[in-house]
């Protein structure tokens, strides 16, 4: 059995862009959230605020937030 190791640092792809847009304001989605079969999208502010409640219903949660604070 062989293993290779990298000295690259991993790229992480992300599924959201910034042409993905919160469902409440507009602004730039880092947050989709599945629900009865739908997505919906939130910004890092929308999505906290309604996270409680969908999370209890939401099929799936997919949360990029951090990307918020990673420097370039």
């Amino acid at each position: 059995m062989s293993t290779s190791t990298t000295t690259e640092p991993a790229v992480l792809e992300h599924r959201l862009t910034a042409m993905d847009r919160c469902d409440s304001c507009g602004a730039q989605a880092y947050i989709a959230a599945e629900v009865n079969g739908s997505e919906l999208l939130f910004c890092a502010h929308h999505g906290r605020k309604y996270e409680e409640k969908l999370r209890s219903i939401a099929t799936s949660w997919h949360d990029e937030t951090a990307r918020l604070t990673e420097s370039v």
